[in-house]
């Protein structure tokens, strides 16, 4: 099976060459397209490589952490938002197989998409070639990232608090939206709101996990206001 000019380009950006062109197409190929298989169950998986492959570079990284300082930074490096950040800098979405109506409702752009289609690519490189292709692409497309996580990472629901209490506003409020996922593997999902009607949301593999994404998304909306 060949691979068309914009997927080419799209595996020439990951910097990998696949065995399988068919499992690059599936893992670009949104299920707005219909008709047959699509990159949610490539998705599936490659959030858990993605999951394993951070985990083992933080524990190398810092190898007196506890779970503790480890779990925050690891939901930070594996959560959509930095899955879709690292697949905009890759412009995948300009090779995303996807139907005319998202298309055009800017589905190319939309952070859920992007992070979504960077976790099937990895489940497709993974399945192509291996755990050790898998753990190279995503060393090298989440670059400094990793190594960054250590010194920025601090607890935002904290941050976020004394960033309103510094104007005057009551401590933020956390409302549980969503919880999916089997019980082994559950994923949370929460609303963090302020008094002034700003909100944001997180999601994670637990609640706890969850609060701090979305204290974190939203603290980075206000600072960028000022």
């Amino acid at each position: 099976m060949k691979l068309s000019q914009s997927l080419t380009e799209a595996s020439a950006r990951l910097g990998y060459s696949f065995s399988d062109p068919s499992l690059l197409i599936e893992a670009m190929t949104h299920p707005s397209m219909g008709g047959g298989s699509d990159n949610q169950r490539l998705e599936f998986l490659g959030d858990r490589v993605l999951g394993l492959v951070i985990a083992e570079a933080l524990l190398a990284q810092d190898t007196a952490a506890k779970e503790g300082k480890l779990a925050p930074r690891l939901n930070a490096l594996v959560r959509k938002e930095t899955c879709a950040d690292v697949a905009a800098e890759l412009d995948l979405g300009s090779a995303l197989r996807m139907g005319r109506s998202e298309a055009l409702s800017g589905g190319r752009r939309k952070t859920a998409i992007l992070g979504d289609v960077m976790e099937a690519v990895i489940a497709a490189v993974y399945l192509d070639g291996g755990l050790d292709a898998a753990r190279e692409m995503i060393l090298r497309t989440w670059g400094g990232r990793i190594s960054e996580a250590q010194s920025q990472m601090v607890d935002a629901k904290t941050a976020l608090q004394e960033w309103a209490q510094a104007r005057g506003q009551v401590p933020p409020i956390y409302v549980d939206v969503d919880r999916t996922g089997p019980d082994h593997a559950p994923v949370f999902t929460v609303r963090v709101c302020l008094a002034e009607g700003d909100e944001a949301t997180g999601t994670a593999p637990s609640k706890r996990a969850a609060q701090q994404a979305a204290a974190e998304t939203l603290l980075a909306q206000m600072k960028g206001r000022e």
